[in-house]
């Protein structure tokens, strides 16, 4: 027979199993490959289980390559009120509180000019620049003009950069084949390693190399709102799929890969998905881990 003691004991093992008793973590999702499928959705399973998580006290942020207008409408879809990383960590920002102190860590005109002249050494198909919802594209290409319409409400300007970009960009995508990415890259770290990064991926319009400000990435943006949030690492869960996922995995307490992520970041993930984001892969893991 249970005492009271061993009563409150059982009802105190089982609160905690039940996961209400865990101390608030916060959930970080990438967006394309992680969150979203194929076609651009979340999943009905995925959206029960961020709920849930949020109802028990945990919470919710995007870390994200996109700029916010193509993260806006799944941000208020999941109800979140917490602030954003934008563009791979360039632009961070709280959507609803214009007070929050936003971070937007910009490339200087005068680099941009000089990697555009750099450039003319390489073969390359386009040079796309973007000031957070202004996009500056060198050369008019409807596949490429497309993609950014499907991204959300833009100011699309088209031609040379060097004339029309007044701004210091966010970021700037080249656009090359793919065996002339290696030159471009090489390039970048020999000549403008110390105030410039860059990644490889591969947008729905080509091959691309992402040049953005040094010292960015996920996991520098996420780590000032870790800070404001006052939730250490160790009770950060972050998902993600692809290289720009990297720094953010390897930063946080627990650094999950989708199944249909790249090898290298599986390889330094602390779990991986059993299921991909077509499948509820992020439902599953928030389920098991966080007892909802």
């Amino acid at each position: 027979m249970f005492s009271i003691f061993d009563l409150a004991i059982h009802l105190t093992v089982d609160y905690v199993k039940g996961g209400i008793g865990l101390k608030p973590h916060l959930i970080v999702l990438d967006l394309d490959g992680t969150l979203l499928t194929d076609d651009k959705v979340i999943t009905e399973k995925t959206v029960h289980s961020i709920q849930k998580a949020k109802q028990q006290g945990h919470h919710v942020m995007f870390a994200t390559g996109r700029p916010y207008r193509a993260t806006e409408s799944y941000y208020h879809q999941l109800g979140l009120n917490t602030p954003v990383v934008n563009f791979n960590g360039a632009f961070v920002h709280h959507p609803l509180d214009s007070s929050w102190k936003t971070i937007h860590e910009t490339l200087s005109l005068s680099l941009v000019k000089e990697v555009m002249d750099a450039m003319q050494q390489f073969p390359w198909h386009n040079v796309v620049a973007e000031v957070l919802d202004d996009v500056y594209v060198h050369y008019h290409d409807e596949k490429v003009l497309n993609n950014f319409k499907k991204m959300g409400q833009s100011n699309v300007t088209t031609g040379d950069l060097q004339q029309y970009l007044q701004d210091d960009p966010t970021s700037i995508l080249i656009q090359a084949d793919e065996s002339d990415i290696t030159a471009i890259q090489s390039h970048l770290s020999q000549v403008h390693a110390e105030v410039v990064g860059h990644r490889f991926w591969n947008a729905p319009w080509g091959h691309v190399v992402e040049v953005f400000r040094s010292g960015l990435s996920k996991a520098a943006g996420l780590a000032h709102v870790s800070k404001w949030m006052d939730i250490p690492k160790e009770r950060i869960i972050a998902f993600g799929d692809e290289n720009n996922d990297l720094e953010m995995i390897d930063y946080v307490g627990h650094g999950v890969a989708m199944a249909n992520g790249i090898d290298e970041l599986k390889s330094i993930a602390d779990e991986v998905t059993k299921a991909t984001n077509n499948e509820d892969g992020i439902a599953e893991v928030l389920n098991n881990r966080l007892k909802l």
